[in-house]
C-alpha cells in the first residue's frame, strides 16, 4: 500500500493514528499511538484494547502487522495478556531500582532494535562461515584479515580507501589507549591532553609512570599557542585528542583548529592519538586529524560507543609496521588479544549491513533524546543535538559535587566535572548521558527531575535522619 490510508471506521479505536506510508514500518505507528494514548491518559490502566484480527479488519492491515505491534507495546510494558479474556492496558511498572542513570556514556537503544535477534542471526551466519576451531584459539597478529577488513570498511566514511594491514584490532578503546601510551613513552614521559578528558587517559598515564600535563582549551578545543608552548617547556611524546563530541564537553573541533593542531604536532615532532569514538554520530564533523597529519596520528575508532558496549572491538589506524609491532607487543602485556567470537561477530555485521543500520537507529534515537533535553532543559541546555551526551553549566548557586550528590538524593546518578578534571582546575558543571536509560518515558523523568533540582537552591535541602 504506497497510498496514505485514511482512517475511516467509526468504529475504530480513536487513538490510532492514520497509518502512512512514509511513517515508517506500520506495526511501529501502531505501537507508538498506543504509548502516546497511555502518556496521555486516553489509554487507562485495566481497558481492554479490540481483538487483533478486529483491529487487523479496521485498518486494512494484516493480521502480523497488529501481531507485531501487540508485541511491541509489550515489549515496552504497556500492555498485558489475560489468556482468553484478551489483552489489557497495564499498569505503571513499579521501578524497584529507583535510581535514573545519567552517568553512564552508551548508545540508546533504537526503536525496534532487537538485540536477541540480530545476535541469532550474526552468530549464525559466523558459525556458517568460519572454522570453529578458529574462533575458540588465539589471535597473535592484531585481528584476523577479515577483521581488519571489516574496519577499513567500518572507517571508510573517515578515510575512504585504508590498507587494511595499518589496522589492529583491540578489544575496546581503553586497551588500545593503554598500549599505546605503553609502546610509544618511556616511564616519566609527559603526555599532553586538555584540561577536561577522558578518565582511562588519567589511569592509564598514572598506572604507567607517565606524567599527565594538561594544555589549555577554549570553546573549539586545545588551544594551538599553548600545545606549541608546552611542546617547548616539557617535551613530550604525545598528545592526546578526542576532537569530535569530546568527552565529557561535547566539544566538536572545527577542521581550522585541527589542521592547526596538526601542523604544530609535524614541527615539534609531537605524535597524536586521535580518540574518535563519536565520529560516526556527528552531524558533519570535520576530517579526522590522522587524515592531515598521517605519519603523526594514531587513530582509534571503537564500536562500543556507536552501535553496543557488548561489542568490545576498537579499530587502530597505526600506519608504520614497526610501531604497529611495538604496540602489539605493548597490547599482548595485558589484553593479548580482542575476543575471536565477538570481532566475528563485528566483522559480520559490518559486511552484512546490521552495523550500519544499527548506528543509523542510534544516531536518531539519539537526536531525538537531545531535542527531549533541550525541550526539558530549557536555557540550560548548549548541546549541538547529537552525540551521547551534554555537557551542562550549573547556576552558581550550585557546584558540580553539591549537585551530584543532591541529585543522587533524588535518585538520580550524574557525573560532576570533578571526574574529569586533570590538575587543580575544574570546570562547574555536569555531564548528562542520554542513552543510558533504555525507556525514553523514564529518561524524560529523569531530566525534568533534574531541571527542577536545578532551579532550586541548595539549602531548600534537609537531610533526613533515620
Amino acid at each position: 500500500m504506497s497510498q496514505v490510508k485514511t482512517i475511516q471506521d467509526e468504529n475504530l479505536p480513536n487513538w490510532l493514528p492514520q497509518l502512512t506510508a512514509q511513517g515508517g514500518p506500520r506495526f511501529l505507528q501502531i505501537a507508538d499511538a498506543l504509548q502516546a494514548a497511555v502518556a496521555e491518559g486516553s489509554l487507562k490502566p485495566g481497558e481492554r484494547l479490540p481483538p487483533q484480527r478486529r483491529l487487523a479488519a479496521q485498518l486494512d492491515v494484516d493480521l502480523t502487522t497488529v501481531t507485531r505491534a501487540y508485541d511491541e507495546a509489550r515489549r515496552r510494558n504497556l500492555l498485558e495478556g489475560r489468556g482468553a479474556r484478551g489483552t489489557y492496558v497495564a499498569a505503571p511498572k513499579v521501578e524497584l531500582t529507583s535510581i535514573l542513570d545519567l552517568s553512564m556514556n552508551t548508545p540508546p537503544p533504537p526503536d525496534g532494535a532487537d538485540f536477541g535477534d540480530m545476535l541469532k542471526q550474526g552468530l549464525s551466519q559466523v558459525l556458517m562461515r568460519a572454522d570453529s576451531d578458529l574462533l575458540m584459539t588465539y589471535h597473535l597478529a592484531g585481528g584476523s584479515e577479515s577483521d581488519r577488513q571489516a574496519g577499513a570498511k567500518w572507517l571508510e566514511p573517515m578515510f575512504e580507501r585504508l590498507d587494511s594491514r595499518q589496522l589492529v584490532v583491540c578489544p575496546g578503546a581503553q586497551a588500545a589507549i593503554a598500549a599505546l601510551i605503553l609502546a610509544l613513552t618511556e616511564p616519566g614521559d609527559v603526555i599532553l591532553a586538555e584540561p577536561m578528558n577522558y578518565p582511562g587517559l588519567r589511569a592509564a598515564a598514572s598506572q604507567f609512570g607517565r606524567r599527565l600535563i594538561t594544555v589549555e582549551a577554549d570553546k573549539h578545543g586545545m588551544v594551538p599557542g599553548m600545545l606549541e608552548a608546552a611542546c617547548r617547556k616539557h617535551k613530550p611524546k604525545l598528545v592526546y585528542l578526542n576532537p569530535t563530541l569530546q568527552n565529557p564537553t561535547a566539544i566538536t573541533m572545527p577542521e581550522r583548529r585541527r589542521r592547526e593542531l596538526a601542523s604544530i604536532a609535524k614541527r615539534c615532532k609531537l605524535r597524536i592519538v586521535e580518540d574518535d569514538p563519536y565520529w560516526l554520530l556527528a552531524d558533519a564533523p570535520p576530517p579526522p586529524i590522522a587524515t592531515l597529519a598521517p605519519e603523526q596520528v594514531y587513530y582509534i575508532s571503537t564500536l562500543s560507543k556507536c552501535l553496543t558496549p557488548g561489542l568490545r572491538v576498537a579499530f587502530v589506524l597505526i600506519r608504520d609496521p614497526q610501531e604497529r609491532e611495538r604496540f602489539l607487543v605493548a597490547l599482548r602485556s595485558f589484553a593479548l588479544m580482542a575476543a575471536p567470537l565477538t570481532a566475528a561477530l563485528a566483522t559480520q555485521w559490518i559486511f552484512d549491513g546490521s552495523a550500519d543500520a544499527l548506528m543509523a537507529g542510534v544516531r536518531k534515537e539519539a537526536r531525538l533524546r537531545h531535542r527531549i533535553a533541550r525541550d526539558i532543559l530549557a536555557g540550560r541546555y548548549s548541546g549541538a543535538g547529537d552525540g551521547l551526551h551534554v555537557w551542562l553549566e550549573l547556576p552558581a548557586y550550585w557546584n558540580s559535587l553539591q549537585l551530584a550528590r543532591a541529585a543522587d538524593s533524588e535518585g538520580i546518578a550524574v557525573t560532576p566535572a570533578e571526574a574529569f578534571a586533570a590538575g587543580s582546575g575544574s570546570a562547574n558543571a555536569i555531564r548528562i548521558c542520554l542513552g543510558s536509560i533504555k525507556d525514553r518515558g523514564r529518561l524524560q523523568a529523569g531530566l525534568q527531575r533534574l531541571s527542577h533540582l536545578l532551579a532550586r537552591r541548595p539549602e531548600s535541602f534537609s537531610a533526613a535522619v533515620v
